[in-house]
This record gives structure tokens, C-alpha cells and sequence, in this order.
């Protein structure tokens, strides 16, 4: 009965915690007209990393695949929604009596869902197969899933080719990208929580054990794939409207790699390690970007800093040889409950002491 209050108790803490997180961002987004462009579109970047971060961790940190293909299930939202608010809004205007509040919205949220809902049928194309592979062959199939989208986008004229999308509406405001991150997280910590969601755990945990006990993990795997990958798209779709210009080279390997350090960094199965993880490295790389404008610094740092790649494979290296579980991985899990991880820490017994 006890745990039953604590259970609820903790549950109506993340309703509140969303609804508060929505009526913040509402309340910002009011203002944020006269913040400065640059500082704006940083913020909003963060907002988006956090979604696609969390989207990426419900995959990678709590069902314990490696998958390198979140770029494309991002284009794929993000073309899905740019292509249908430009070329196939007018009709919803109309029918509305002009653009409005309320019809730009609605307009807005319906790309995004589209884009949401695209990317989710290419993750569920590809994960049916391909999560029947462990480790890294599902990586590589991944990967392998990620450029086949981009060099499709680069190939296809209706979307621009390789010139780029433009004349994107820039609907994205402060309380549609936080808002989205708000349910976001809500969504995987209370899935996670849930008496199904401790299947994903399982699944991390030990597969051929979760199989002996009648678990299908394919199922619990490709549900995993298929809701992170429908984030990741309605993410896109939010990148897309930010933006109003993307190119194909925009979603390309190293931007899987910077989702996945995102990850790694805030520590595999830590949602509030992941969040943190997102805002620090999505300022790190705005930062980079006077450092490799600084005309005073030696040429070698100035490459270093203007080559991602360089920083990506330099972190990732720091972080398996000096703490692989995360800068953020000792933090308790959300709703763990006294759990790190999922499993209930069990204090040792003292010598002599009677185990009840």
C-alpha cells in the first residue's frame, strides 16, 4: 500500500513537472521576440538536441541496441514536414479563412506529426529485420540505413536534390520546441517506468534470459526503434522550421555520431544525464565556432576546432578510458526508486547478520 502511494505520488510529480514545463515555455516564448536572433536560435537548438538525445537513449540506454541511423529517421521528418507546410498548406488556409494563430498552428502540428509518422514507418521497415542482429551488425545496418536515406533526399528533385530545401516557414517558436521536449522526456521516463517498460530493462539486461521467460524482445525492440525513430522525425520537423533551409549533407554520418556522444556523455539509461549532456555539448560546439575564428590561436587548434570529428573521436576516447558509464551514469534513473540503472542497490550484510 505504501509503494502504491509513493508510486502515485511520483506520478502526479511528472504531471505536474510537464505541466509546468508547458506553461513556462508558453509564457517565454511570449517574450522571446526581442532576444537576440543568434542567442535564440542556440536555444532552440538545445531543445531539439534534448528531443532527439532522449529520443536516442530510449534505444541505445534503456533497450540496450546500438543504432547510428538516428540522422536519417531526422531527414526523413524533417523533408516529410518542410515538403507538406510549404507545397500542400495553402488548401488548410483556405479552408480556414487565412493565415491565423490558430490555422498556422494547426498547419504546424500536422506536419510535424506527418514527419513524426514517416520517420516511424522507415524505423519500422528497417527494424523488423535488422533487430533480429546484435551489436555491431545492427550498428552497421544502421548506418548503412542512415546514408541510404540521405543519398535518396540528394536524389530526389521534388524535395530540392542536392541544392537544399528552402522558403521553409520558420513556425518553430520557443514553446513548440520545448514543449516537445517536455513530452518528450515525460513520455520515455513514465514508458520506462511502466509495468511494460520494465521489459526494455530486460531486454538491456540479459536478452537470453529475458527470452527463457517468454519476453519477445524482437517486439520490445522494434517498438523501441519505432517510437525513437518517430521522435526523431517530429525532431527534424522542428530543425527543418528553425532553420527554413536543410540540405542532405546536413544529415549525414557525423551528425548520427554527435546524437549518439550525447548519449554516451550523459550516461546510457540516465534520462537526466542525457538532458544534460545535450545542452552542454550543443553549447561546446556553438563555442567552437569562435574558437576556430580566433586569429590568435595557433593554426593546428584552429582546425582542430574547426573539424568536429576531431572533438567527437577525442571525447569518446576520454570517456571509455576514464568513466565509460557517462559523466552523468551515477545519477539515479528517474522514478528508480532507490535504483541505479533500474536495479535496487542491496546494501552488504554484516558479518554474522540473519538475511530475513
Amino acid at each position: 500500500m505504501q509503494a502504491f502511494g509513493r508510486a502515485a505520488k511520483y506520478r502526479h510529480t511528472k504531471q505536474l513537472a510537464l505541466l509546468g514545463a508547458l506553461i513556462v515555455a508558453a509564457i517565454v516564448s511570449r517574450f522571446s521576440g526581442a532576444m537576440n536572433p543568434y542567442y535564440l536560435q542556440v536555444i532552440l537548438f538545445i531543445g531539439i538536441n534534448i528531443t532527439l538525445a532522449s529520443s536516442l537513449n530510449l534505444i541505445n540506454g534503456y533497450t540496450g541496441q546500438f543504432s547510428l541511423g538516428h540522422a536519417g529517421f531526422m531527414a526523413i521528418g524533417a523533408y516529410a514536414s518542410a515538403y507538406l507546410s510549404t507545397e500542400r498548406s495553402a488548401g488548410v488556409f483556405q479552408a480556414l479563412g487565412g493565415a491565423s494563430a490558430f490555422s498556422i498552428g494547426l498547419v504546424f502540428a500536422g506536419a510535424l506529426l506527418a514527419g513524426g509518422i514517416a520517420a516511424a514507418i522507415a524505423g519500422l521497415i528497417v527494424g523488423v529485420p535488422s533487430l533480429r542482429l546484435k551489436g555491431d551488425y545492427l550498428a552497421i545496418v544502421t548506418l548503412g540505413f542512415g546514408e541510404i536515406i540521405r543519398v535518396l533526399i540528394q536524389n530526389t528533385d521534388a524535395v530540392g536534390g542536392p541544392r537544399g530545401y528552402s522558403g521553409i516557414a520558420g513556425y518553430t517558436t520557443l514553446f513548440w520546441t520545448y514543449a516537445v521536449a517536455a513530452l518528450t522526456l515525460y513520455v520515455v521516463v513514465s514508458l520506462v517506468d511502466s509495468t511494460y517498460g520494465r521489459g526494455f530493462l530486460t531486454v538491456r539486461d540479459d536478452e537470453i534470459a529475458a527470452e527463457a521467460i517468454g519476453i519477445n524482445t524482437t517486439r520490445y525492440k522494434v517498438t523501441a526503434f519505432v517510437l525513437g525513430a518517430f521522435i526523431a522525425g517530429v525532431a527534424g520537423g522542428l530543425y527543418a522550421h528553425t532553420t527554413t533551409y536543410i540540405n542532405p549533407s546536413g544529415f549525414d554520418f557525423q551528425l548520427s555520431i554527435q546524437i549518439v556522444i550525447m548519449v554516451i556523455l550523459g550516461g546510457m539509461g540516465s534520462t537526466a544525464g542525457v538532458t544534460f549532456a545535450a545542452i552542454i555539448l550543443t553549447l561546446l560546439l556553438e563555442y567552437l565556432r569562435f574558437v576556430a575564428g580566433y586569429e590568435w590561436l595557433p593554426d593546428l587548434v584552429r582546425r582542430i576546432a574547426a573539424n568536429r570529428m576531431i572533438i567527437f573521436s577525442l571525447v569518446l576516447i576520454a570517456l571509455m578510458l576514464l568513466r565509460p558509464q557517462g559523466l552523468f551514469g551515477a545519477l539515479p534513473r528517474m522514478g528508480s526508486g532507490g535504483r541505479v540503472g533500474g536495479v535496487r542497490k542491496v546494501s552488504k550484510p554484516e558479518p554474522g547478520a540473519t538475511i530475513p
